[in-house]
């Protein structure tokens, strides 16, 4: 098999979710395999190789939080994808806590997933960056041994939490980290229930590096679960949407990527670009 080929292994006890991802999946190019159950998925790792696995949350026999737990165990740098349902937030909390590398809620579109797929393999196959190494990800600059941060080349002014913030959330662009985490990075463990804390402290920074606080482009929230920065590959995709939409284009198109389990093709039903409530 060609080294370039993503390998996935779906995980989900609905036979429908298998038949309707895997067809447009093979057609994009992907290598699947399948197992209804986490017992089934973990043989399946044990004895071959994947990039990625998408892991049904809510299964029959050890389920899906269970199956997480378990593949850590062997496995912590394996993308892990967890596919939730809407009102279940708190089964997405404990995912990104036990190390799942996102989440995806159903119903979901093609498109939506497949980018998912696509950045959680490219995140892992990326080279290790140094720890002081400047992050620049679109017109922001984050140099951590200096501890400062530009936009479009002039300084940003910020104070020594909202860079904590930032840096945080910069060094892992593109995933979701939970309010718990991001707490207990910046302030410690004591910390970590503080959201309404937390989110004074991101209204505050979206002021400062973004154009429009209230439409950020960088700092998202995942509504009830974190915030994520977006990653160079969002970024573009975003510029590549607004391009069509300008243009008059059809979004969904034709072709495996347009597919949609369920409605809703424009991003997760739980993902916001600034802050709810």
């Amino acid at each position: 098999m060609h080294s370039d080929v993503i390998r996935v292994l779906v995980v989900d006890d609905e036979a429908a979710i298998r038949t309707a991802v895997r067809p447009s999946l093979v057609e994009l190019g992907f290598h699947v395999a399948e197992a209804s159950r986490g017992e089934e998925a973990l043989e399946l790792l044990h004895g071959g190789v994947f990039d990625v696995v998408l892991l049904d949350s809510s299964m029959p026999g050890i389920g899906g939080l269970e199956t997480l737990r378990r593949i850590r165990a062997f496995a912590p740098r394996l993308p892990v994808l967890m596919v939730t349902v809407r009102d279940r937030e708190d089964d997405k909390v404990e995912a990104l806590d036990l190390g799942a590398d996102d989440y995806i809620t159903k119903p979901f579109g093609m498109r939506e997933l497949v980018a998912r797929i696509r950045a959680a393999a490219r995140r892992v196959k990326a080279p290790a960056r140094p720890e002081d190494a400047p992050i620049e990800i679109g017109e922001i600059r984050l140099e951590p041994a200096q501890r400062a941060v530009t936009k479009r080349g002039q300084t940003v002014h910020l104070t020594r939490k909202e860079f904590d913030i930032l840096h945080c959330l910069m060094s892992r662009a593109g995933r979701v980290i939970t309010y718990s985490k991001l707490l207990t990075a910046v302030w410690g463990a004591d910390c970590r229930e503080e959201v309404e804390y937390l989110r004074t402290f991101v209204r505050q920074l979206r002021k400062k590096i973004e154009d429009d606080p209230s439409n950020p482009l960088y700092l998202l929230t995942d509504v009830y679960v974190g915030y994520r920065f977006a990653d160079a590959q969002m970024l573009q995709e975003e510029a590549s949407n607004g391009a069509h939409e300008l243009n008059g284009h059809a979004m969904a198109g034709a072709g495996p990527e347009s597919a949609v389990l369920g409605s809703g093709d424009r991003g997760s039903p739980s993902t916001r670009r600034s802050e709810e409530g």
